[in-house]
């Protein structure tokens, strides 16, 4: 699967894109200037719980807000 596929995938699950995820993690506190301030595992943590997204699926949104990943 190419990560543009994984990205169509959580878009269609969850009706968001990356940058809503970003704004989302944003009020949560997890980005701040621009810098993640938690670990990749609250990140999958909280996309799990909150938008049953699977390890893989939240990895990816993990490594867009990280910059591995645009």
């Amino acid at each position: 699967m190419t990560f543009q596929a994984y990205l169509n995938t959580i878009k269609d699950k969850t009706g968001k894109g990356p940058a809503d995820f970003r704004l989302l993690a944003e009020q949560k506190g997890f980005i701040k200037n621009n810098e993640l301030t938690v670990k990749a595992g609250d990140i999958v943590k909280w996309l799990k719980e909150d938008f049953e997204l699977g390890h893989g699926h939240a990895m990816a949104i993990y490594a867009l807000f990280k910059g591995m990943k645009k």
